[in-house]
């Protein structure tokens, strides 16, 4: 699972690349101006931004440009509909990783936003696990004892979350920020079902919860003393 910011200002195209990217269980936002995005990238770490050349307010370049001069680190992929040369090394100097001409297969942008994570090693560990609860994030599945587990995509990604960060206790607003779409309208109770339901998943009988409230602070994994 990434975090990926799609800025495209066709609204139809927009929906297209962030369905079929969400097929990979990515977490998506959307911008459809160059202000706006700027905004976003600053104020949210992002693992991948798809960014469209030609924008409203702000060009692709310039948003890439300033982006990169205020420290961020996220990989970028260049979409246009411009063919030349002198295009591509524009996007290229103002800090872009990757470049795609319009119009171009879904499948391939996919492939690339994957390229991109592998060399970020955003998924360089394509398993983790706690005790005897495995989550493969290649396959999208859930292992508890070798027996397999059907979780929801928000489950997962919770687990997964989680996972990723196993000393740390997360509250409430950071699990949110960090699983939950911006626009989703998802609160402290989304949170909590969500919860319940992994433990009544993956809990066994007498052992630990897999994830522990702290009281008055949020949720971490329940790791064992040792």
């Amino acid at each position: 699972m990434a975090r990926i910011l799609v800025v495209e200002d066709e609204k139809d195209l927009s929906k297209l690349i962030a369905d079929w990217l969400r097929r990979d269980h990515h977490l998506i936002e959307q911008a459809y101006d160059g202000a706006s995005a700027l905004a976003q990238m600053k104020s949210t770490s992002f693992d991948v931004v798809v960014l469209d050349l030609m924008l409203p307010e702000l060009s692709g370049i310039e948003v890439c440009k300033r982006y990169r001069q205020a420290g961020g680190n996220a990989a970028v992929i260049m979409l246009t509909a411009r063919h030349s040369l002198e295009d591509k090394a524009a996007g290229f100097e103002s800090g872009a990783d990757d470049y795609l001409t319009k119009p171009f297969q879904l499948k391939e942008l996919a492939m690339r936003v994957k390229a991109l994570l592998r060399r970020s090693s955003v998924e360089h560990h394509t398993t983790l696990s706690i005790r005897d609860i495995e989550l493969d994030i290649e396959n999208h599945r859930v292992l508890k004892g070798g027996k397999e587990v059907h979780l929801l995509p928000k489950e997962f990604r919770l687990l997964e979350f989680l996972l990723r960060h196993p000393q740390r206790v997360f509250s409430a607003d950071e699990i949110l920020d960090s699983v939950w779409e911006m626009d989703t309208g998802a609160h402290h109770d989304t949170v909590r079902g969500h919860v319940t339901r992994l433990r009544k998943k993956l809990d066994g009988e007498g052992e630990q919860s897999v994830i522990v409230t702290v009281h008055g602070v949020g949720y971490k994994l329940g790791l064992d003393d040792a």
